[in-house]
């Protein structure tokens, strides 16, 4: 018999729905297998098996009286960005070791309307800075793969380093992430999972807390393209809280994955095959491409000339925007305080403890390029870079209906390698997303092969704004012609 926490969420809701086994039932399996796989990942900063075993102890009531939400008795965890009402949400800093919010932000909220119970919070990169999962202040997330005939720990991608690592180790049914310049997508890839960045302002950021306003967008982590499309569903919709939340309707995502792509125009940007890109990701887009192909869709060589500016702007137009939102953590209303002699003396410190070198590094660039000596010359000129960018992209999609790109431009990499020590180098695993996020538009990632490592290998699919359905059914059509079934190293028996 399958394990429990093996099925997908279209798997579980079919299983409750003609009793093959409840809530409660599923809710107990996952709970073991964070026991017995927590200390080798340290995915969660909290877990909550008592609040967990309590909801789905209501969702089989629910159940048994035929009112099934969305995503009734799933169990799942959240990005310990999102606020939880009366449990610790830390964004992984040591400023926010000890916050306990009195609200909960919107996507949660939606998300246990529809029934989904709660295991606990997750890891992430401090503030979601990073892209390996080895800034926060709970110490590093590992992931459950691991390089062919090697037992080095391997980093599983960041900013959303416990939810990938989670759903990937089947310790959650699926999860929510953040991404900011790739932070869902990034690390679905290095852990073979799928995961989308939805249009900024499908998915409310309500209670999130902020990194780069313009930027950050909420969204799911799942095990195949139809549990995330189920997830998107559920997580995204108006909310009058969020003045950049878009009041437009929410289609139906899981209707729409039909696998039918005969005649989809995709498009293939020269930019992202840069001199010198990994021959593996090479390949494995070269293989997405044929694939897509055989399946009816019309391939088309496109251009989007100024990719090549958009690290750089990017790093300038999040780290400016994380200076202003970090602002807030002084020391003075909630979070981290040290004393000082004085009111100065107290937020130095304050802010010096609490928040890691990452973040001290962003904050002090944000500081600087917003600076009135460097406003026009960095901030304005990035911004400006930016329009030209989102351009790009719309000069695309009159000839096109997606984007395919790789999702990054390595396999994982050891955790202490020795590229990680220089900023920069970690930066540039941001080259194929941050595009998305500057431009606001929707990015899925899924696996699509696998290094000659035993690696997870993804390719991205770039949509045009509030088209999630488009790039959910081509990634659909994919996932059907991969037929990826790789089991982390660690769930190998």
């Amino acid at each position: 018999m399958t394990k429990l926490t093996d099925l997908t969420i279209t798997q579980t809701i079919k299983g409750l729905k003609e009793k093959e086994f409840t809530a409660t039932e599923v809710t107990k399996d996952y709970i073991s297998q964070i026991e017995k796989y927590e200390d080798k990942l340290n995915a969660f900063v909290t877990t909550t098996p008592e609040i967990a075993l309590t909801q789905a102890k209501k969702a089989d009531e629910n159940i048994a009286n035929g009112k099934m939400g969305l995503l009734e008795g799933i169990p799942l965890a959240f990005k310990d960005l999102y606020c939880t009402k009366d449990i610790k949400t830390t964004a992984c800093s040591n400023i926010l070791n000890n916050f306990v919010p009195k609200y909960e932000s919107t996507v949660t909220q939606n998300l246990f309307n529809q029934g989904a119970v709660m295991l606990g919070k997750l890891q992430l990169d401090e503030f979601a800075m990073g892209a390996s999962g080895t800034t926060s202040f709970f110490g590093n997330t590992i992931s459950p793969w691991k390089a062919n005939n090697s037992d080095k720990d391997l980093v599983p991608g960041g900013s959303s380093s416990g939810s990938a690592t989670a759903v990937s180790a089947r310790m959650v049914a699926a999860a929510t992430g953040t991404d900011t310049g790739g932070s869902i997508r990034q690390p679905s890839a290095f852990c073979g999972v799928t995961g989308i960045k939805p249009t900024y302002g499908r998915c409310s950021r309500w209670g999130i807390v902020a990194y780069a306003s313009s930027l950050d967008q909420a969204g799911p982590i799942a095990k195949d393209v139809s549990d995330t499309a189920l997830m998107l569903q559920a997580m995204a919709g108006f909310d009058e809280k969020d003045s950049t939340s878009a009041n437009i309707k929410v289609p139906n995502f899981p209707k729409a994955l039909t696998g039918d792509i005969k005649g989809l125009k995709i498009g293939i940007p020269k930019e992202y095959r840069p001199d010198g890109l990994n021959k593996e990701i090479c390949d494995v887009w070269d293989k997405g491409i044929e694939m897509l192909k055989e399946k009816g869709a019309e391939i088309i060589d496109i251009s989007l000339p100024h990719t090549k500016y958009a690290l750089a702007s990017y790093y300038i137009i999040a780290p400016a925007e994380a200076s202003a939102n970090l602002a807030r953590y002084d020391g003075v209303k909630y979070g981290l305080r040290v004393d000082g002699k004085d009111l100065d003396d107290m937020y130095m410190k304050t802010r010096a403890q609490g928040f890691g070198e990452e973040v001290r590094r962003r904050v002090m660039i944000g500081t600087y390029v917003l600076s009135a000596g460097y406003y026009d010359a960095y901030y304005l000129k990035a911004q400006k870079v930016r329009a030209l960018i989102k351009k790009d992209f719309e000069e695309a999609y009159k000839k096109v209906d997606i984007v395919l790109t790789p999702a990054t431009p390595t396999p994982a990499f050891e955790i202490g390698d020795k590229s990680m020590e220089d900023p920069i180098n970690m930066w540039l695993n941001d080259i194929f997303t941050v595009t998305v996020n500057l431009a606001g538009l929707p990015g899925l990632s899924l696996p699509v092969g696998m290094s000659s490592t035993g690696l997870p290998l993804g390719l991205q699919l770039i949509g045009r704004p509030f088209d999630e359905a488009t790039i959910l059914n081509a990634g659909y059509a994919l996932e059907q012609s991969v037929k990826f079934d790789n089991k982390p190293t660690l769930l190998r028996g």
